[in-house]
C-alpha cells in the first residue's frame, strides 16, 4: 500500500487474532509496528521479526496514564506516531436481564474508554506533526445489535460516533479518523461460540456463507491507513460478507 513504508504504527490488542494479523500486514508493508496488550507479548513480537520491524509495549488501555506512557515510549524510540489502530476489545456477554454492573463496566472500560484514552494520548503528537491516522474497530454488532451483547453493542456504536466527531473536528488539521466494522471473523473470540449456534444462527445470516479471515480485516486497516485513502475521513468500512445489507 502506498505510503506505509517506514510509518510508525501502534496496534492495541496486537498479540492475537485480528490485531496480530494486522501487525504482520503492516510489518510486511515496511512499517515500524508496536503491538500492545496487558499480558506480555514480547514472544509474539519476536516471532514476527522475520516479517519486519515489530516490538511489544505493555499498556492498559482503560488507564489514561498508561496510554500516555505508551505514547511517550513510542516517541522516545521512533520520534513520531503516524498510525493508531484501536483494536483492543473484550466481550462479557449476558442478556440485559442478567447483565451485571461489572460486565457492563469492564467492556465499556476497554472497548469505549480505551479507544478514547489511546487516541487522547497520541493526539498531541499527531497535531504537532499535522498528520496522523486513527482507525477504530467497531463491529457489525455496533450497527445492528446482537442478543446478549448490550455492553458490546453499546461500545461499538459509541466508537462510530467518536470516529465521526473526531473526523469533523480535526480534518482541517491534517488528521484522519475512520472505522472498520468487522463481521464474524475466525478468531479466538468467535471460537467461543458453540458450533450449533454458529451454524444455525450466524452463518445463515452471512450471504458470503463463511466467517471472515483476520487477514481480510488487516487489509482494510492497511488500506485506510495508506495514502490511497487520504480523502476518506469519518467513514465506517463494513467487512462482513454482506451481513449488514
Amino acid at each position: 500500500m502506498k505510503g506505509l513504508n517506514e510509518k510508525v504504527v501502534i496496534i492495541t490488542g496486537g498479540t492475537k487474532g485480528i490485531g496480530k494479523a494486522t501487525a504482520l500486514r503492516f510489518a510486511e508493508e515496511g512499517s515500524k509496528v508496536i503491538i500492545t496488550g496487558r499480558a506480555d507479548g514480547t514472544a509474539v513480537a519476536d516471532a514476527m521479526k522475520d516479517q519486519g520491524d515489530v516490538c511489544y509495549m505493555k499498556v492498559d488501555v482503560s488507564d489514561l496514564e498508561s496510554c500516555k506512557l505508551l505514547a511517550k515510549q513510542v516517541i522516545d524510540k521512533y520520534g513520531r506516531i503516524d498510525v493508531l489502530i484501536n483494536n483492543a476489545g473484550v466481550t462479557k456477554d449476558a442478556t440485559m436481564k442478567k447483565m451485571t454492573q461489572e460486565q457492563w463496566d469492564d467492556v465499556i472500560a476497554i472497548n469505549l474508554t480505551g479507544t478514547f484514552n489511546c487516541t487522547s494520548a497520541v493526539l498531541p503528537t499527531m497535531l504537532e506533526q499535522s498528520s496522523g491516522v486513527v482507525i477504530n474497530t467497531s463491529s457489525v454488532v455496533g450497527l445492528f445489535g446482537n442478543q446478549g451483547q448490550t455492553n458490546y453493542a453499546a461500545t461499538k456504536w459509541g466508537v462510530i460516533g467518536m470516529t465521526k466527531t473526531w473526523a469533523k473536528e480535526m480534518a482541517k488539521k491534517g488528521l484522519r479518523f475512520n472505522c472498520v466494522a468487522p463481521g464474524f471473523i475466525g478468531t479466538e473470540m468467535v471460537g467461543k461460540i458453540p458450533e450449533d449456534v454458529l451454524k444455525e444462527k450466524i452463518l445463515v445470516k452471512i450471504p458470503a456463507g463463511r466467517l471472515g479471515e483476520p487477514e481480510e480485516i488487516a487489509s482494510a486497516f492497511a488500506f485506510l491507513a495508506s495514502d490511497e485513502a487520504k480523502y476518506i475521513n469519518g467513514a465506517v468500512l463494513s467487512v462482513d460478507g454482506a451481513a449488514v445489507l
